[in-house]
């Protein structure tokens, strides 16, 4: 009965520490955030843009909504769909590559200088200190 206890409570300590991830809380947001994206966007298709392109793909007098092929083969539908997709798409090509743009600025701004060579840093200390030296002789025998 121990032994099940323990595990229960491992399980769900272990489920809280999934759930509360940074990852799946910042999925779940970006999910509820497409959904009211994609109900503008479809707002928006339907609303604004279709009624502009309805009189170049109305069919005798119909809308675009109501174009069908043969018996249910909902045309206008699917057409409305493809434009929400495309402007979907574009508008998320938009915002990656702006992000994927901001993350390669910061990644160049972060990387350190490379170290020197500790020889090379050696041999410069050692030339100053001949070039010191030298100069401590020349001023001692003039």
């Amino acid at each position: 009965m121990a032994r099940a206890n323990r595990r229960s409570r491992t399980f769900i300590k272990d489920f809280q520490d999934f759930a509360l991830k940074g990852n799946v809380v910042d999925l779940a947001i970006a999910v509820i955030i497409g959904g009211a994206f994609g109900k503008i966007v479809s707002s928006f298709v339907e609303d604004v843009i279709m009624p502009l392109i309805n009189p170049l793909v109305a069919f005798a007098g119909k809308d675009w909504r109501t174009i069908t092929i043969g018996s249910g083969v909902a045309i206008g539908k699917f057409l409305g769909s493809i434009v929400d997709f495309v402007i979907i798409a574009l508008v998320l090509f938009v915002a990656i590559s702006a992000l994927q743009k901001f993350k390669r600025r910061e990644e160049v701004a972060a990387e350190p200088e490379p170290l020197p060579d500790p020889s090379l840093v050696a041999q410069e200390r050692l030339t100053e200190s001949l070039n010191r030296l030298t100069q401590t002789l020349e001023t001692r025998n003039l």
